[in-house]
């Protein structure tokens, strides 16, 4: 998953929890792949000291800062993993690649072949459960979304923005894999947007200096925070839910919330400019999101949370406290429709805005193919 600084958060999960009995013969033994870096190291940290966890096992391509986890280094795709999840109960797969700046097929390469690697391992290896992270986004952002949609509503999204190609794929491995596997267990966790060291596209939405709005549009904004959503994979870790889990923030927030809360103005234009501008700059290679980014700033795609809240689940954040954490984690970043800008570009396209630095570059785009034409 994207990456929160496991230090700028690790005293603050020690102290939520009480060290472990480590007599204790009680409990399941977890392993954690992932577990060197963003929310795969802030879950290691808090499963490592929490009292009703045996052992965690954490795995990734080096070793991180948990010295209270026994640690395997190798690459999550490597069949030899099967043999370092043996002795574990319950797998959690948070692996994943999501970088905007990866290239997009090695980035699906690396999450799809990982998360079958896992799943054939840990049933293999005797696992009886492997819960995954994937994302609300699945469900889709389209104008028809009730408000807000259930856990088991349809999977309506297209592989059209950052990653999500490669998400609905991970879930059809999760409906998969227990008719593959009789006996393993997949728990599938779907976070809203994910806030608390992250960078994605949602994220860099909040850099820009003008709020881009497409006319017409209904968005309707829920975070969750990196604390809020290992809490609910510890639920998850102890079988106090199971299935298919939407995590998030209690409600939502309407855009003229946002923008009033964030101080940041908005820069409305019609759809078709919008799309058609994103996805020429991201053809051409200026921007690193495509356009299918954009749906998920235009439509809501909130989440009821419900079988967590029927577990006892609650947020600790409200959608107001993580934006105000985005809000500081973002400042003196400058991004237009996706692309980080240098202090310079920055200072013009500040005193643009978002939206016009968006037109200008595929007004320059235009430009360029008529002079070639000409020639």
């Amino acid at each position: 998953m994207s990456s929160p600084d496991p230090q700028v958060r690790a005293a603050r999960n020690h102290s939520a929890h009480p060290s472990p009995d480590h007599g204790a013969t009680r409990g399941p033994v977890v392993a954690v792949t992932g577990a060197a870096s963003g929310v795969g190291a802030l879950l290691t940290e808090r499963l490592a000291t929490s009292a009703e966890i045996r052992e965690v096992v954490a795995i990734d391509e080096r070793r991180g800062e948990c010295a209270a986890a026994r640690w395997h280094v190798l690459d999550v795709r490597d069949p030899a993993i099967a043999d370092k999840l043996r002795g574990a109960d319950v797998v959690v797969h948070l692996a994943l690649d999501l970088d905007l700046e990866t290239d997009p097929a090695a980035r699906t390469a690396y999450n799809v072949r990982g998360t079958q690697t896992v799943l054939t391992a840990a049933a293999a290896a005797g696992v009886h459960r492997v819960v995954l992270c994937t994302s609300a986004m699945v469900y889709g952002a389209l104008p028809d979304n009730e408000l807000p949609l259930s856990e088991d509503a349809e999977l309506r999204a297209t592989a059209e923005a950052t990653g999500v190609g490669d998400l609905l794929e991970i879930e059809r491995l999760a409906r998969r894999a227990p008719r593959a596997h009789p006996g393993l267990n997949v728990t599938v966790v779907r976070p809203a947007v994910l806030v608390g060291g992250t960078d994605t596209a949602l994220t860099r939405y909040f850099e820009s200096p003008r709020l881009l709005v497409v006319a017409g549009s209904r968005p309707a904004w829920q975070f969750c925070h990196v604390e809020d959503l290992c809490s609910a994979l510890e639920y998850a870790v102890l079988e106090k839910v199971d299935g298919e889990l939407a995590v998030g923030c209690e409600g939502w927030l309407e855009q003229e919330e946002v923008e009033e809360l964030s101080g940041i103005r908005r820069m409305e234009l019609p759809s078709a400019v919008a799309l058609g501008a994103a996805a020429r700059l991201h053809r051409i290679g200026l921007t690193p999101s495509p356009a299918g980014d954009l749906a998920y700033t235009m439509y809501p795609w909130v989440v009821s949370g419900s079988r967590l809240h029927d577990a006892g689940w609650r947020p600790k954040w409200t959608n107001e406290e993580v934006l105000a954490e985005l809000l500081e984690e973002v400042a003196g970043r400058h991004t237009v429709v996706g692309r980080r800008l240098g202090r310079k570009d920055a200072t013009a396209a500040g005193a643009a805005g978002a939206t016009v630095a968006l037109l200008g570059a595929a007004a320059v785009v235009r430009r360029a193919r008529k002079a070639r034409r000409r020639v």
